[in-house]
């Protein structure tokens, strides 16, 4: 148990000394684009600085916040204070293993790396199965936390294990996907583990038949979903492939519904979108409307897979 620090983050600073900044705004660094700064950030451009993230989480006390690509993160006006972590700036690793007796490839990658990179990089190496990929805006770390997915599959699909920095240990460790307790767009993976690699198993593939896959993907997501300043579905669908989140807010005529700087896009009822100007206390004061209208119509009680940072008293699951 960590003991009483008359001041945390000065403590923690000193810890992590040149890798690390003060009041750094952290909502830039999600695809809201809106909240407020991080008490302190460590970009990480190499494993120790991780381990002294862990030495600093410990010795302070501070909460630590593993930011990848910020694209399912709301952070609060008022923003976070505690150690958020960057882990986009690690070196990269994108390595194709051999081929198994069965035609399956592991492929290793880097926490950091986007979804779309690894979809287009694996299609490019005649490897199929992660082609789902291609349009979600998200790093290969927080998609494992979140156990991302689309058009039928999820990172559940294809992958093997995970190495973790566990910040309680101050160690490195190899976790099997089975111990990760990945469900629909959940995972049991606690907040003191920074990912900071995947091993993903493929199937052998066709280059071209996965470049068309790509390009349908694409295509879908353009003509569907809206672009701007939002973090992509703001609620679990209650009955994959039967019941729609979206479903239930159009029926509840939530399309367009505003509160102050947020709206609900017009193009995708569960999208919400951020103004330029806009504050995170807006949007989160939207999807708890929405959530609530919805459960009043319909008796469905919408589950967020937005991750809320600094905001008093948020759960993962509730607005």
């Amino acid at each position: 148990m960590h003991g009483v620090v008359a001041d945390p983050v000065r403590e923690a600073l000193e810890v992590l000394g040149a890798v690390a900044d003060r009041n750094v705004p952290l909502g830039p660094m999600t695809t809201y684009r809106v909240g407020g700064c991080a008490a302190v950030m460590v970009r990480a451009t190499r494993r120790d600085d991780l381990l002294l993230v862990a030495d600093a989480h410990r010795r302070s006390g501070l909460p630590v916040l593993a930011v990848g690509r910020g694209s399912n993160m709301l952070v609060a006006d008022t923003g976070f204070e505690g150690i958020a972590v960057s882990t986009v700036e690690l070196p990269e690793v994108f390595a194709v293993g051999s081929a198994d007796h069965d035609g399956s490839v592991v492929v290793t990658v880097s926490a950091g790396l986007s979804l779309p990179v690894v979809a287009r990089r694996t299609a490019k190496e005649a490897l199929t199965g992660f082609e789902w990929a291609v349009g979600v805006p998200g790093s290969i770390g927080g998609a494992v936390r979140m156990n991302a997915g689309g058009h039928g599959s999820d990172m559940a699909a294809s992958l093997v294990d995970v190495t973790v920095i566990d910040l309680e240990a101050a160690e490195e460790r190899v976790v099997p996907a089975a111990e990760l307790e990945l469900g629909f767009r959940s995972s049991g993976i606690p907040a003191t583990w920074l990912v900071v690699e995947a091993r993903l198993r493929l199937a052998e593939g066709d280059r071209d038949a996965s470049a068309r896959e790509l390009a349908e993907i694409v295509a879908w997501r353009r003509a569907n979903q809206p672009g701007g300043q939002n973090a992509g579905s703001v609620f679990v669908n209650p009955v994959p492939g039967e019941v729609s989140a979206g479903q239930l807010i159009d029926a509840a005529g939530l399309r367009g519904l505003r509160v102050g700087s947020a709206h609900v896009s017009e193009k995708h009822a569960n999208f919400i979108q951020a103004a330029d100007d806009g504050t995170a206390a807006d949007v989160r004061a939207l999807m708890r409307l929405v959530h609530d209208r919805v459960e009043a119509h319909s008796g469905w009680s919408l589950r967020s897979e937005i991750r809320l940072v600094g905001f008093d008293g948020a759960s993962g699951d509730t607005p």
